[in-house]
This record gives structure tokens, C-alpha cells and sequence, in this order.
């Protein structure tokens, strides 16, 4: 029996984990083939590749991602291949069971929950080693019938083999990210989460995760990220993994983690701090929002202030970055209250901020409950809500002109000192600065079109000029600075209009070539020829003071701006 084991992932550089983990508890009885693909790939090509594999069973691993694109794909399979045998599993599928099958006739068998045990024994059926009632977890209808049989008990995740040892994965795997799991289940009962409905944690056995660790750097893994759903939750667990990752760690390599950040104890960060090498570890910190009786409703238990202490104390080292997410369109989250949930977890500064929109999953209690809260939702997958009882669709469109210029500007980190000078000069919030500057951005149907760093600059440039009673030769200025940071070599076209002329320019250079010391020290001691000077800086007018920009404040003061590339690490400012 020829078995494939397939999915549609969001991008090329990630992995399913699930098929590995699949293929491990399959063999040595079985040999299934694992073949990935991703959602941009046509649908024809996805399942030309597939038909000429002949295979008579095809698994498919089901998300909210990928599950309209899949169903193409089956269809088109069972349509040139009635024989090959469907099956699905999931978090996608493995609740509305019935409803799936009686949709998608395409499907055969559908695998409900944890998904090794019960896929193997399916196989077994399909061998004629034992009834089809027999298979644990398998949902399926005979004679139009829905039958779903007893879940089988957990495995024993000390016991399971590893999912990493497959030959085919070796070459490509410091092309892609490696996701690693050293527990399942949650602790928690967050109502908008899968995680949560699942009681309790099972850890799989430690030595053998260390080993795969091991093994993947040693084959030139750069990023792997564990899918714990709350890695700290056992802090000895934590230290004891952290501790070792530190002591095997290799160049290069990246661990990602989610994190519950309000039971992070400070000697753990401070441990962090003081011996984890910068850029070994990034956390992902879900906050969706601060306010208390959203936080209750969803049954989220959180304290704030304790979370604002670990991600404070975390980006104080220097060492780990923090990628934080909200939720707009909880429960009793007005647009109000998520502006005031949005600057609270942003004067934090993390190094990204996420800006998410409620998805009702199935088999999720807001799912259960949406007509409480009034919610009105796209009854297709990812489930995104248009609105609820506080939140009207026009307050959801706003916040995601939020979220396009969020994720260009400050998640990219083009230009974070002006960003820092706008809103604490300019704007009231940073909300407010991302909402009207989202707002006309969208007016301008730019979110539809790419963008180069020139047209970031320019683009917020031609929003600011519309402002009122802002000071526009000085927020140049640090755009300026901002976007010559970013160059490696003069640039040829910069994103304003240099209209210095060539006499006053000339001149300046000649002054530079007679007298160095009149642009600093620093500058003098890197003794340009007058070669060097007009092939290797540039001069721009400005109009901040240099020595108050050094420490850290905005004073306006005109003057000259010279950039010299190519002589240090990062561009040289010297103020004339």
C-alpha cells in the first residue's frame, strides 16, 4: 500500500511537525511518503504531483489556514483517482465532525484529536488486520450514517520515537524552520483557544528531545521553534531546557518559545540575561488584551503588571526579542478600550507587536457562545468576526488600517527614532498615529501595492505634511538620519529632494579637505582624501542641533548632515 502524507503550509520555509510525528509512530509496519506543499501552489499542480505518486491513501493535515484550498484539492484527487482513499486530520477537522464529512464526500475517514495511534490502527484496517469499529478516533459514515468511534487514551509521550530522523528532511533543513514540541496540552482555559480543551500537560521524555536538538543543529537547523503552548509553565522544566540550550548552543542558531510572561519568575530573566548569548532566544508573548472584564469573560487569567515587569525586565538585557500579540474583537473590547489595550501593551516597546482579529474556531466555547456577544462571523475558515454587541464592522476596518502600517513601519524597523519622535511630539497615542496614518494609507489604495524603503519614506512624508502645527523640517531631519542608517553606500537617490547646490556643496567639501576637524574627531582621524570624500559621503542639509541629537533630544538648529560610508561598521554622522 503506497501512503502519502501531505499538507498545504502557509509558506515554503515551514514544516508540519504532525506528518513527522505521523511517520514515526507508522513505521517500521508502514512507510509513508511526506510530501509538503503550500498554499500559493496551484491546485492542479498539487494534485498532478500527487496522482503520479500513486498512492491509495493520502493524509492530509487540516488547519484554518489551509483548509479551503485543501478541499480543492481532495476533489479534484477523488475526481481523476476515485480509488485513493482520503483522509483528514486536524485541529480544523477534528471538531464538526459530521458536518465535514457530510459536506466533503470526498472524505473517507476523518482522524479526530491526537492523531498517531489512531492513523496507524486506520492503516491496520485498510491491511484487514482488524474492524474498521476498532479503530480508535476514526470518524467516518456508512449507509448515511455518522459513526464516530471512542477516542483512544493518550500516548505516552515519553515512549514516542522521533519525528526528525527521515533522511529527505537533512539537506533543506537550515532553509527552513524546525518545529519541536516537548509537551502537549494547556493549562489554561483561554476561550478563543484550541489549546484549551485540552486538560492537563504531558511531557515527552527529556533526553530524547535534547538529542534531537542536538541532532538538528548538528545538520544545520537555524531556527526551531518549540510549539509548547506555554513552555514555562513548569519552571524548573524551563531552567533545566534553557541551561541546556545555552550550553549547546551553536552560530547562527535561533530558539523561539511562547511564553506565559506573568508567571515568569525575575531570577529566570535575570539568569537570561546574565548568560544567554544575544539573539539565542525569542519569545512570543500572547496579551490579546488588558482589560479585566474581557480577560474574565474569556476566562484568561493574567496579571498585567506582572506581565509588563517580564517583557520590561527581558528587553532591558538586550539579549532575547519579544514578539507580543493582541486580539481585537473580544468580548466587551470596544474600539475604545482597544485603543487603551493597544498603547498600554505598546509602551512597552516590543520588538514586534502583533495586531490579530477574533477567529471563532470550531470547538472553541466563544464559538458556543457568539450569539451571547452578538457576533456575526464568516461561517468559513480562518472564522474572522465582522462584528459583536461593542464593535461594529466599520471599527474592525479602522483597526486593521492599524495593523497594514503597524507591521511596515514599526514591526520592519525602518524608522524607529521617528516614529519615537512623533509620538512623543506629535500624536497623542501611538494608536492614534497608526490609525490616522493607516486611515490614509488605505485612502490612497497603498496597501494594495509593494513598497521599497524609498516609498516607506516618502509615503509617511506625504502624510505629515498634512498635519497641522507640526514641525516639518525637524521630523525630516530624523527621517533623514533614520533612513541614511539603513544604507551601506552613498546613496544615489535618496527618498527627499537633495536641493543643495553644487557650489555649496563643492564648497563644503573643499573646507573638509583643508580642515577635517571642523566635522569632529572621529571623522578627522579616518583621513579621506578629497577622492574618498565625494566617493564615500554625503552631505544633507538639516535642521537639528548635533550635539542634543547625540543625547537623545530634538532641539532644531540648521546645519549640515555628513555621512560617511564604508569606513566603519554602520554609517558615520558628523554634524557641520
Amino acid at each position: 500500500m503506497n501512503i502519502i502524507l501531505t499538507t498545504l503550509n502557509a509558506k515554503f520555509i515551514h514544516t508540519n511537525l504532525a506528518l513527522r510525528c505521523l511517520k514515526a509512530y507508522a513505521e517500521p509496519e508502514y512507510t509513508p511518503l511526506i510530501c509538503e506543499y503550500t498554499i500559493k501552489d496551484p491546485t492542479f499542480n498539487i494534485v498532478s504531483d500527487l496522482y503520479q505518486k500513486k498512492p491509495d491513501v493520502v493524509g492530509f493535515s487540516c488547519y484554518i489556514w489551509n483548509i479551503e484550498e485543501t478541499i480543492k484539492v481532495i476533489q479534484m484527487l477523488k475526481t481523476v483517482d476515485p480509488s485513493i482513499i482520503i483522509v483528514l486530520g486536524g485541529p480544523e477537522v477534528s471538531y464538526d465532525t459530521n458536518v465535514w464529512l457530510r459536506q466533503v464526500k470526498e472524505i473517507d475517514y476523518i482522524i479526530v484529536g491526537e492523531g498517531e495511534h489512531s492513523f496507524k490502527e486506520l492503516l491496520n484496517y485498510l491491511h484487514d488486520k482488524q474492524l474498521l469499529k476498532d479503530v480508535p478516533g476514526v470518524a467516518y459514515v456508512r449507509d448515511d450514517k455518522f459513526i464516530l468511534n471512542p477516542l483512544p487514551p493518550k500516548l505516552d509521550l515519553r515512549e514516542t520515537l522521533s519525528p526528525f530522523r527521515f533522511e529527505e528532511d537533512l539537506p533543506n533543513l537550515s532553509k527552513r524552520i524546525v518545529y519541536i514540541e516537548t509537551s502537549r496540552g494547556c493549562p489554561f482555559s483561554c476561550q478563543f483557544c484550541l489549546s484549551s480543551i485540552e486538560v492537563g500537560v504531558r511531557y515527552f521524555n527529556r533526553d530524547k528531545i535534547k538529542e534531537d536538538i542536538r541532532f538538528l543543529m548538528a545538520h544545520g537547523a537555524k531556527t526551531i521553534k518549540f510549539v509548547d503552548r506555554t513552555f514555562n509553565i513548569s519552571r524548573s522544566y524551563a531552567m533545566e531546557m534553557f541551561q541546556f540550550l545555552i550550553d549547546e548552543h551553536r552560530p547562527g542558531v535561533v530558539f523561539q518559545f511562547e511564553i506565559t510572561a506573568d508567571i515568569m519568575r525575575p531570577e529566570v530573566i535575570q539568569f537570561l540575561n546574565d548568560n544567554a548569548p544575544a539573539g539565542l532566544f525569542r519569545f512570543e508573548i500572547g496579551v490579546q488584551s488588558t482589560n479585566d472584564l474581557t480577560n474574565e469573560l474569556v476566562k484568561r487569567r493574567q496579571n498585567f503588571e506582572k506581565l509588563k515587569r517580564t517583557v520590561t525586565m527581558v528587553k532591558s538585557g538586550g539579549k532575547i526579542d519579544q514578539h507580543l500579540d493582541l486580539i481585537a474583537g473580544l468580548p466587551e473590547e470596544d474600539y475604545h478600550s482597544f485603543r487603551r489595550t493597544f498603547n498600554e501593551v505598546f509602551e512597552m516597546r516590543p520588538e514586534e507587536l502583533q495586531l490579530g482579529f477574533l477567529k471563532l474556531l470550531r470547538g472553541t466555547g466563544l464559538r458556543v457562545e457568539a450569539e451571547k456577544y452578538g457576533y456575526v462571523y464568516v461561517d468559513q475558515a480562518p472564522y474572522e468576526i465582522f462584528s459583536n454587541n461593542v464593535l461594529t464592522f466599520d471599527d474592525i476596518l479602522r483597526i486593521k488600517q492599524v495593523e497594514d502600517v503597524l507591521e511596515k513601519y514599526w514591526n520592519a524597523h525602518r524608522m524607529d527614532n521617528t516614529l519615537e519622535y512623533l509620538f512623543e511630539n506629535e500624536f497623542d497615542t501611538p494608536f492614534d498615529f497608526f490609525q490616522q496614518f493607516g486611515t490614509f494609507w488605505e485612502a490612497r489604495n497603498w496597501s494594495k501595492i509593494g513598497h521599497q524603503l524609498e516609498d516607506l519614506y516618502t509615503r509617511l512624508y506625504s502624510f505629515l505634511i498634512e498635519q497641522k502645527n507640526l514641525s516639518l523640517p525637524v521630523v525630516e531631519s530624523v527621517m533623514k538620519l533614520d533612513y541614511l542608517s539603513k544604507q551601506k553606500f552613498q546613496p544615489r537617490k535618496p527618498w527627499w529632494e537633495n536641493n543643495m547646490k553644487k557650489e555649496e556643496q563643492s564648497a563644503l567639501y573643499k573646507q573638509l579637505a583643508k580642515n577635517p576637524s571642523i566635522a569632529g574627531e572621529e571623522f578627522a582621524a579616518l583621513q579621506l582624501n578629497e577622492r574618498e570624500l565625494y566617493k564615500q559621503t554625503f552631505i544633507t542639509p538639516i535642521s537639528i542641533c548635533a550635539e542634543s541629537y547625540k543625547q537623545g533630544i530634538i532641539r532644531e538648529k540648521e546645519g549640515y548632515l555628513l555621512t560617511t560610508f564604508g569606513k566603519t561598521s554602520s554609517p558615520l554622522f558628523s554634524f557641520i
